[in-house]
């Protein structure tokens, strides 16, 4: 299937209730709350051919509806938003699925397209974001997930742990820290929310071990951009400032 005919649709799974900072999503950056800067940053990038917010929460689905954008009210509590996008994905008429998060509201077109370039591969069923990790304490630090790739940039593995293990020191092993922003055929992702979680995926607390587990190994896309993720009061006051 060439390109030009694939659906490409963007869901943005967004959670009233965050543990850290909560109803985060609906506090105000600049004149806009978080979600709205994500949608409407989403949508400028012109890859898709929709934009849909999935929610639990009606604060958020009116936010987006009565500001003219598309949201769909997610039925169930889930896990994952994985899970979440699948079960708004269900009845949809499309082909990829990129999974945007929706407290990064300085979405950029430029990551987004390198990674619906590579389903242009039909063999490709899954897709993620990676960037090169350099400082020392972020390689060794658990809250970030690192990804060894073989020579075709496919995952071998994720983990918290650092891999590779510096065994000999006369080479400079490259480290990637994996990104969580995900793209998806329709079916890989339905596969996955009908599979069990898997024993790495349980140790590791890393959804997408699921893949690996089950043999589809995500195609990883290398990006050096990094938005600010929107997690404490603190991240909120520092992407303020990047606004102006």
């Amino acid at each position: 299937m060439s390109s030009f005919t694939l659906t490409k649709v963007a869901m943005i799974p967004a959670r009233y209730a965050a543990t850290r900072f909560p109803a985060k999503l609906m506090q105000m950056l600049g004149n806009k709350t978080v979600i709205r800067h994500t949608y409407d940053n989403t949508i400028a990038t012109g890859l898709f051919d929709q934009v849909i917010v999935v929610t639990d929460s009606e604060i958020i689905f009116n936010e987006i509806t009565n500001n003219g954008g598309k949201a769909i009210m997610s039925k169930r509590s889930h896990e994952s938003g994985s899970d979440r996008i699948a079960e708004a994905a269900v009845d949809l008429n499309i082909d990829i699925i990129v999974n945007v998060q929706g407290d990064e509201p300085f979405v950029k077109r430029e990551p987004l397209e390198k990674l619906l370039e590579v389903f242009n591969d039909n063999n490709v069923q899954v897709a993620s974001l990676m960037q090169v990790l350099k400082d020392e304490k972020s390689i060794a630090d658990p809250n970030y997930v690192k990804v060894a790739v073989d020579k075709n940039m496919n995952s071998l593995m994720f983990s918290r742990s650092v891999i590779p293990y510096h065994r000999d020191k006369n080479i400079s092993p490259v480290y990637y820290e994996h990104i969580g922003v995900y793209a998806f055929r329709k079916q890989a992702l339905m596969n996955f929310t009908n599979w069990e979680m898997t024993p790495l995926e349980a140790a590791e607390k890393i959804e997408c071990l699921r893949y690996l587990e089950n043999g589809i190994p995500l195609k990883m896309v290398v990006t050096d951009y990094m938005g600010v993720e929107i997690d404490t009061p603190e991240d909120l006051e520092k992407a303020s400032k990047l606004l102006y």
